[in-house]
């Protein structure tokens, strides 16, 4: 496994502890922590993945998930909403936006490295997840 991801993410210490955990399972993780800057990062990083908060400075997660999904280099970016925001209809706007994924925080190690592994297959596969 392993690829490059993008973690925006605007707590450094949550970027700091996802990146080591994602590091060790052989993933090349880059931080960034604004949402208004984060399209531009996304360009010029060109990830295989999107590890994306909903609330962040500048633009929120949602409205970076829509500008990924309507741009043609990014329609079908595999996309993981990582928050705070638990309730049913964050999750349901998500998905319903183009979120490939979606977990809760806090979570569990072992649920991250799943669900960018299985994020990373559907990739390889062409599937959406």
């Amino acid at each position: 496994m392993g690829g490059r991801i993008l973690l925006i993410e605007d707590e450094g210490n949550i970027r700091e502890a996802i990146g080591f955990i994602l590091s060790r399972a052989g993933w090349e993780v880059q931080g960034h922590g604004n949402g208004a800057t984060a399209i531009e990062a996304v360009t010029r990083t060109k990830p295989d993945m999107v590890i994306l908060d909903i609330m962040l400075p500048g633009l929120s997660g949602f409205e970076i998930l829509r500008a990924l999904r309507d741009g043609a280099q990014t329609a079908r970016l595999p996309v993981l909403m990582l928050t705070a925001k638990g309730q049913a209809r964050d999750q349901e706007a998500a998905f319903e936006m183009g979120a490939d994924a979606y977990l809760t925080k806090p979570f569990s190690n072992a649920d991250l490295l799943a669900t960018v592994a299985r994020l990373a297959q559907t990739r390889a596969t062409g599937d959406r997840a």
